[in-house]
């Protein structure tokens, strides 16, 4: 179970029941569920008194690459842009960042940039909304889906990765951005929070306020970033365990 599907936004009422019914029917007949969070570990419990079993994801070690084609690209360097690297979709929480970053710029006049890197997933809609949110605003940049040395660039030399999402499984971005000694900014929920360190910043989950806030603060910090290159779980564990259960 990577995440609890049904409740992400981009689904509609056939598919969040379809959903819903595949939840009841692994619970009612797996031999085993292994979950990627331990907040998914409780909602089990407490929602269906099934025991499931934690497994998190897990991460290769990173290659730190200067800004070379995000240079030639985007006129990007290193700590010159916040990053938001996901999926375009309304559980990810960009409509509470783009107002946020707004007012960051006019309150703080940053010569940083936002990054918006991803593209959309069954939420052309929403997708369609964000780019209107970003239009004609010189202070973000949408690259699209990256991929490559392109997305390692990008981790590589970010001030700051944001992740405002309202639901989540394990965010293997988020696991990413900290294996690349991004500090981060995470919404305060649980699948979150559980991921990061001492050196991450948090905000309440859809306060947009809040959210401008720990901006605005982290900029006037001037961090030291990419020291601390963080692997909170490799795959090499993940598989061990994985095979653990497949073979009792």
């Amino acid at each position: 179970i990577h995440g609890l599907d049904w409740q992400r936004g981009k689904w509609g009422g056939l598919a969040t029941r379809i959903l819903r019914a595949g939840e009841r029917r692994a619970v009612k007949y797996a031999d085993e569920i292994i979950v990627l969070s331990r907040n998914n570990k409780t909602y089990f419990r407490e929602m269906y008194h099934r025991t499931t079993k934690y497994i998190p994801n897990g991460i290769q070690p990173p290659e730190l690459r200067p800004a070379e084609i995000i240079k030639e690209k985007y006129g990007l360097g290193m700590n010159d842009y916040i990053l938001f690297l996901a999926r375009i979709v309304p559980e990810k929480g960009l409509h509470y960042l783009i107002p946020a970053w707004k007012k960051v710029v006019e309150q703080t006049g940053t010569g940083k940039k936002l990054v918006i890197a991803g593209g959309s997933s069954h939420s052309d809609e929403y997708f369609t909304q964000i780019c209107e949110m970003a239009k004609g605003d010189e202070s973000i940049v949408m690259t699209g889906f990256v991929q490559g040395q392109e997305l390692q660039e990008l981790y590589s030399n970010a001030y700051l990765y944001v992740l405002p999402s309202d639901i989540e499984g394990m965010p293997m971005s988020l696991l990413e951005a900290l294996s690349y000694g991004n500090v981060c900014l995470v919404s305060d929920i649980p699948e979150n929070t559980e991921v990061i360190n001492e050196d991450c910043y948090v905000f309440r989950r859809g306060d947009i306020d809040r959210l401008r806030h720990q901006i605005k603060k982290i900029i006037n910090l001037d961090l030291a970033t990419h020291r601390d290159m963080v692997i909170p779980y490799t795959w090499q564990e993940v598989v061990r365990q994985t095979l653990e259960i497949y073979t009792r």
